[in-house]
């Protein structure tokens, strides 16, 4: 009844709105929408990222630190997986020609530079501030021991796995819902 009350006043309130009417009707079906799916695909992204972070550390170093789960920088990169993600399955619903789609890429494509430059630099930066504070203040333990996060950032190959898992995710799951829920 809303559906048919706002198609009519839009189309008679100019004479090119009957498009826009269209446009409202159609994606006015409440409790259909399909954006649960792009919020899943991300958090499902972020949280299969952070899990493989605990086990490449744990091929790395041996010993399994549950830490890493919760801190920045590492393999594959959280960042770029969850983005990524949401950018497939906003493609994967409304069209890789969409401007939804190219919004969401552009978006995925800041993060992950951002996660692998600026970011980085800054982790890089950190270490070097913490180096130049244990050699200034060494005869003042309790000024040197002052440490600024050094982790922050992504290698270039961390981004790129994160966003390959990331599009894998996408993929793999919004092909899980068409099977089961459309």
């Amino acid at each position: 009844m809303f559906e048919q009350f706002l198609s009519i006043f839009l189309s008679s309130t100019a004479p090119s709105s009957g498009l826009l009417a269209t446009t409202i009707g159609q994606s006015a079906n409440f409790g259909m929408g399909r954006g649960w799916q792009v919020i899943a695909a991300a958090v499902i992204g972020m949280l299969v990222a952070q899990f493989l972070k605990i086990l490449t550390n744990f091929f790395r170093t041996k010993r399994l630190d549950l830490r890493v789960a919760s801190t920045t920088g590492g393999m594959p990169s959280s960042h770029s997986s969850s983005t990524m993600a949401m950018a497939v399955s906003v493609g994967l619903i409304e069209g890789f020609d969409s401007v939804i789609f190219a919004v969401a890429l552009c978006v995925a494509l800041i993060v992950m530079y951002d996660a692998a430059g600026v970011r980085r630099s800054v982790g890089m930066q950190a270490k070097v501030v913490n180096e130049m504070m244990e050699e200034l203040f060494s005869d003042h333990p309790q000024l040197s021991s002052a440490r600024i996060k050094e982790l922050l950032g992504h290698t270039p190959v961390e981004v790129f796995c994160g966003a390959a898992l990331g599009w894998l995710i996408a993929i793999g799951f919004n092909q899980w819902v068409i099977g089961h829920f459309q």
